[in-house]
């Protein structure tokens, strides 16, 4: 298995969906683009929250906690695709992206051309809040749009039962649901929640 974790932005928890699917399927890691945080990447993140798991080093590692191209830019590099290879494992793969589909990694790539090239199916982390449901649906169209497949929708925290009802109703059948309660991410509730944890379908 190969899944590549995105989200309909910033800040809405992929690093801890990340990390509890990393110990639920027993895979490897990878963060193909690190923007910022590097005395505390999410690579280390998931060291430290999961048993054992190998974490593929960066293509990318970048000082700037902002977006790729602007981090890249500050550097003086450019990223490009063709840098982007999947790493070498016999195990499954958890690929997680920075930040949502749109993201730009230069002036004329995005997040979702990464995910294209990969050719790996996509898990979308989804967050409660005020325009959620305009971000999910938007997301949604756009890996319809390119015909990349939308493996897992992951509601991440509480939901209302409206905002629910309308983002699984734009899914496709075959679009697994993964629902994942608040914790603050260690070791501890990570290894709680993946056991725990239930995937199903509409």
């Amino acid at each position: 298995m190969k899944l590549f974790i995105t989200g309909i932005g910033t800040e809405i928890g992929k690093t801890v969906c990340s990390a509890i699917l990393v110990q639920y399927f027993k895979t490897d890691y990878w963060k193909p683009v690190q923007s910022g945080d590097l005395h505390y990447t999410d690579s280390k993140k998931i060291e430290d929250w999961t048993n054992n798991t190998v974490c593929h080093p960066e293509t990318y590692r970048l000082q700037l906690a902002a977006s790729p191209h602007q981090s890249a830019r500050a550097e003086n590099k450019a990223i490009t695709l063709d840098e982007f290879q999947l790493p070498e494992t016999q195990n499954s793969l958890i690929v997680e992206g920075a930040g949502g589909l749109m993201v730009p990694l230069s002036d004329h790539s995005f997040m979702i051309d990464l995910i294209e090239k990969l050719q790996i199916p996509t898990a979308l982390v989804v967050r409660n809040y005020l325009g959620c449901i305009n971000h999910t649906l938007l997301s949604v169209m756009a890996l319809q749009q390119r015909k990349i497949k939308l493996e897992y929708l992951i509601l991440n925290g509480e939901f209302p039962e409206d905002t629910e009802r309308v983002i699984c109703s734009f899914i496709g059948s075959d679009t697994k649901i993964i629902r994942i309660p608040e914790i603050t991410p260690d070791k501890e509730n990570i290894t709680a929640t993946a056991k725990q944890l239930t995937i199903t379908k509409l």
